[in-house]
């Protein structure tokens, strides 16, 4: 067994915490990684204080993990020691039904397996997340990190980046369309920044006037108070597309009548409490579809970071030692980050 320590949660109302556990040591066809970075998403929040349901305590967080590579199995191929690497949200599937077979493997038939909180085959037990110094995954589940990229600022990618970047790209946005991003979090902040390198006009939905700046320094082309009724009919029927990265319950037919004709709007956050139906003559009426997203498969995750090398996109972080990781949680709850959260594992100590 592979000795490794993080921090964790023992039940939803513990401090995440220092805790010692065990990972499979290395097969044939996996790959050992020195966790450098790992990005903090709400998903973690939402999993370690059990606000979905299904947690398996003790849990260990984290699924946007980037690293080095330090040990390989006989049989990889794709990798060697001293890779720079990342995993995101995936470590196993099926490989066997039609969506893997697709490259789709976050759809997969049977259900992925997560890199954390989720069974784990080769041990028992369930699977830990990046929280921690080290990690043990199938070749199959890692991914290449474009050398141009900054590391630590690249972790988010791994959820952030391709959850925002995968309806993007399904829903085929390109250079003219007019898109709507709405939340400017972080999912909200990728999704600026990938709509304005695949040459999109886009607007930029918030609750608070004083995100304009921002906004339009990492790529929208115009910010819209979503509480001002006047700004909001202004763009009423206009819409290519609309990204919606809130994870809160709110109104879905203020955003589903700025869309045009046979469009659609996406949703990707997850919020704890389900939204207010949407009115169905918003959707009859033009023909508009209501949609969803999960991340994306292991290729097309691939793609996204080469795409982010390309067009030299990371994602805005705030760097913490794994002490904070608490006080990071509250102020998360408060959207008081810009925009994503990073661990630096340097500051992790057994």
């Amino acid at each position: 067994m592979l000795k490794s320590v993080g921090y964790g949660a023992t039940s939803a109302h513990a401090p995440l915490d220092l805790m010692h556990f065990n990972r499979r040591d290395p097969g044939p066809g996996d790959v050992q990684i020195e966790i450098a970075f790992c990005g903090v998403c709400h998903s973690d929040l939402h999993t370690a204080r059990a606000e979905w349901e299904g947690t398996v305590f003790p849990v260990v967080p984290g699924h946007e993990i980037v690293g080095r590579v330090t040990a390989v199995g006989a049989e990889v191929s794709r990798y060697k020691i001293g890779d720079t690497v990342g995993v995101g949200c995936m470590v196993d599937s099926c490989q066997q039904c039609g969506s893997c077979h697709e490259g789709l493997e976050q759809y997969c038939e049977t259900g992925f397996t997560g890199t954390y909180n989720s069974p784990e085959k080769h041990i028992g037990g369930v699977t830990y997340g990046g929280y921690s110094n080290n990690i043990v995954v199938s070749e199959k589940f890692v991914l290449r990190i474009p050398d141009n990229l900054d590391l630590a600022a690249a972790a988010p990618l791994l959820c952030a980046g391709i959850t925002t970047y995968s309806p993007l790209k399904h829903w085929n946005v390109q250079k003219g369309h007019k898109v709507g991003i709405v939340g400017l979090g972080g999912l909200g902040h990728m999704g600026v920044k990938i709509a304005h390198a695949m040459g999109a006009h886009v607007v930029l939905f918030t609750t608070s006037s004083g995100k304009k700046d921002d906004a339009l320094r990492l790529g929208a082309d115009e910010v819209v108070v979503s509480t001002d009724p006047a700004q909001m009919a202004a763009h009423v029927n206009s819409f290519d597309f609309i990204l919606n990265t809130v994870a809160a319950s709110h109104d879905l037919d203020a955003f589903l009548v700025l869309l045009k004709r046979d469009r659609t709007m996406t949703l990707v956050g997850v919020p704890a409490k389900p939204h207010p139906s949407p009115q169905v003559f918003n959707l009859i009426g033009k023909r508009r579809q209501l949609a969803g997203s999960l991340i994306g498969g292991i290729a097309e995750t691939q793609e996204m970071l080469d795409f982010c090398s390309q067009h030299g996109l990371t994602s805005d972080i705030e760097m913490i030692p794994i002490q904070k990781i608490n006080e990071a949680y509250d102020r998360m709850l408060k959207s008081d980050v810009k925009y994503r959260f990073v661990i630096d594992m340097a500051s992790l100590e057994a």
